[in-house]
């Protein structure tokens, strides 16, 4: 299995109006049926810039879902949130390959 990860700090003032937005945008990428699962975590560390960082994790079963998923929606999804938050809001994304989960 594979975790796609998104990373992205957001302008505090548009805070708000950015959770209202990713609550809904979520539901959107998962619908895809590309990935089974989505994770939407608040990242603890205090930005030198400002802003808030919150990372959103889905998980794929396969190589070949997640390059499905970029070739097919991705761009479309994306530029949604771009024109939304453009001048308020960094990203970065990582591709994780699961190699063994642990339990308690």
């Amino acid at each position: 299995m594979y975790i796609y990860n998104i990373t992205i700090n957001i302008a505090a003032h548009v805070q708000e109006e950015f959770l209202s937005w990713i609550k809904t945008h979520i539901p959107d990428v998962l619908a895809t049926g590309k990935f089974t699962e989505a994770r939407f975590t608040e990242v603890l560390v205090d930005e030198e810039t400002g802003g808030i960082t919150y990372s959103v994790q889905y998980t794929a079963k396969s190589r070949a879902h997640l390059d499905a998923y970029y070739e097919e929606d991705a761009p479309r999804l994306r530029e949604e949130g771009m024109k939304k938050f453009a001048d308020t809001m960094v990203g970065f994304r990582t591709e994780l390959k699961i190699i063994e989960d642990f339990k308690a």
